[in-house]
């Protein structure tokens, strides 16, 4: 066996997003389509002496924003995800992981659970797990809702809480500008908010969040799954959607000027990716992104800027 492996793991954008009212089980049920970005978490794995647990270190670029908030304990997804697998194997997790972050912390993009789908694989190559990909997925769902897309990658539409996936075939690459702010929002935070708004689908009647759950194809536009099949960024910018911006936006309402510089800009498209801050353009080509990075940088309207591709593969092994 290796005595450390690296992996890689995709940031994602939801094309869609809608959700439910507020279930018995504490969970909102959502219908959405994922698609990964080329913005990698990054995870070491090396194996540790006996007895020495789980240990976790964090880098990041020097511009990196809330990199102390992120916990180094059994708080953080990875952590998790390493004394999960080590369980299901049946041997002690003593490991040191590395992570190295790219993706914004409660940005919106799952950075955390791309740490985690990372571990996943990086961990069972290194304790020899053999774990199938099913079975990953399956370890992965047990984690949280969006780890089982940074597993997968590519584009897919997710139901139940996010991680019950069908793939999306996509037809070229699009380009996207992300716009991020040091103050993350946390998602509890976010889905608070949008039931104190009155946002769900007939949050009252549960019947309404099981038509959700079995028949996602009745709340995801088709238009923007043609445009997916097609290849038409232009058709995709136009029905994208998120049924989480308003919370967002009540919550922070200084985003609403970030969309604004996006669509004056000509973007495809503009959205508050996931639960936020994190604004998401879709643009025509690498050049229209730039430039909608640049007049956010030049407004001050936020913290950094990423320019990304997408679609993009989900966590595999990088050495």
């Amino acid at each position: 066996m290796p005595r450390s492996v690296t992996t890689r793991a995709p940031g994602k954008v939801n094309l869609a997003l809608h959700v439910g009212g507020l279930g018995d089980d504490g969970y909102h049920p959502v219908a959405t389509i994922y698609q990964a970005v080329d913005i990698y978490e990054q995870v070491t794995a090396i194996g540790a002496p006996s007895g020495s647990g789980i240990t976790i270190k964090i880098a990041a670029p020097a511009n990196y924003a809330n990199i102390s908030a992120i916990p180094t304990d059994h708080r953080n997804i990875a952590y998790r995800a390493a004394a999960l697998i080590a369980n299901r194997i049946g041997i002690p997790p003593d490991i040191v992981l590395i992570i190295e972050k790219a993706v914004p912390v409660a940005g919106g993009m799952a950075g955390g659970s791309a740490d985690a789908a990372a571990t996943l694989v990086a961990c069972n190559e290194l304790w020899g797990g053999g774990f199938s990909i099913t079975e990953l997925l399956a370890l992965a769902a047990e984690l949280g809702s969006d780890v089982p897309f940074a597993l997968l990658g590519g584009t897919a539409l997710g139901i139940g809480r996010g991680e019950i996936l069908t793939p999306i075939a996509t037809q070229g690459t699009f380009l996207w500008a992300f716009g991020l702010s040091d103050i993350g929002l946390a998602t509890p935070t976010v889905y608070r908010k949008f039931d104190e708004l009155g946002a769900g689908v007939n949050q009252h009647h549960p019947a309404a969040s099981a038509s959700l759950n079995n028949s996602p194809n009745s709340a995801v536009n088709q238009e923007l799954l043609l445009a997916l099949a097609t290849g038409d960024a232009a058709q995709i910018g136009a029905h994208l959607s998120n049924g989480l911006q308003p919370a967002a936006l009540a919550l922070r309402p200084e985003l609403c000027r970030t969309l604004e510089i996006a669509r004056s800009q000509h973007a495809l498209g503009a959205i508050v990716s996931g639960s936020g801050p994190t604004i998401a353009a879709l643009a025509g080509t690498a050049q229209h992104a730039q430039r909608i990075a640049d007049a956010w940088q030049q407004a001050g309207v936020v913290t950094n800027t990423i320019v990304g591709k997408a679609p993009a593969h989900g966590a595999r092994i990088a050495s």
